[in-house]
């Protein structure tokens, strides 16, 4: 028997959230992943490092993972809980979490200081101070949200959004070669993202909160009612994220 609107919504809006953690919707929410695998691309360079950055680490756990970690590995996050969680993983590992502003460009590392410095999913990219942690010849290896990124269910729940995004890879090429890095790679692609209830469109708007500003299920509740009936009537409501990868070197 199919499970009422109101009780999945109630499941949703009352479910935990810690860190940047999606496996509360397996099997109730799909995402195709990038053709880049970033987590085995990051672990290859880091079995090359020497001293490692993580930038907006979020829980730490892509670090935490990796198979061999450089003599040196700090993870920098801006958001206390999650900071919190990252110590947790990385400590038994040797690495160091570092608090950072999250409206200062500004990062507390000699300049020169590491040869890969990477970041999943930035907020901001603040490329004057990746390049100057950089020590000649270090890499900098991110990937990061693209523009409109499930824009289908912003749209829905907002009405048309205008075009046009700051997240641009394009932008990002230029940004970092503003600073003197060089561009080595930059590729972005589009994956289908699918909901199959409204409990799982709840909890994702809860964690990704840049989709829809303001979200709450009181605010939201006559959009979220429509989205359930074209769910139960149609089934699962596609979307698609976007993702992009950008490799920059600083020159030796």
């Amino acid at each position: 028997m199919a499970r009422s609107f109101d009780d999945l919504v109630a499941e949703a809006d009352a479910a935990p959230i810690t860190g940047w953690d999606f496996s509360w919707l397996d099997g109730r929410a799909t995402e195709e992943r990038p053709s880049w695998h970033y987590a085995e691309r990051v672990a290859e360079r880091a079995a090359g490092a020497e001293r490692m950055l993580d930038l907006e680490c979020g829980d730490g756990r892509l670090v935490a993972e990796l198979p061999t970690l450089p003599h040196l590995v700090v993870g920098a996050e801006g958001y206390e809980p999650n900071a919190r969680i990252a110590a947790d993983r990385l400590g038994p590992r040797g690495g160091h979490v570092v608090r950072i502003g999250q409206d200062r460009e500004v990062l507390p590392f000699a300049t020169a200081t590491f040869d890969l410095v990477t970041s999943r999913h930035p907020i901001t990219t603040w490329w004057s101070e990746i390049a100057r942690v950089l020590a000649p010849g270090g890499t900098y290896f991110s990937q990061q949200v693209g523009p409109g990124s499930v824009g289908e269910l912003s749209d829905f729940m907002l009405g048309p959004q205008p075009g046009g995004s700051k997240r641009d890879p394009e932008l990002a090429r230029a940004a970092a070669e503003a600073t003197g890095l060089v561009v080595r790679d930059l590729r972005l692609e589009r994956l289908r993202t699918e909901f199959d209830d409204i409990g799982a469109v709840v909890y994702f708007l809860r964690l990704v909160v840049w989709i829809v500003p303001g979200f709450s299920v009181d605010r939201f509740r006559d959009r979220l009612r429509a989205l359930h009936d074209r769910i139960e009537r149609e089934g699962p409501f596609v979307a698609h994220a976007t993702r992009f990868l950008i490799e920059a070197t600083r020159p030796t």
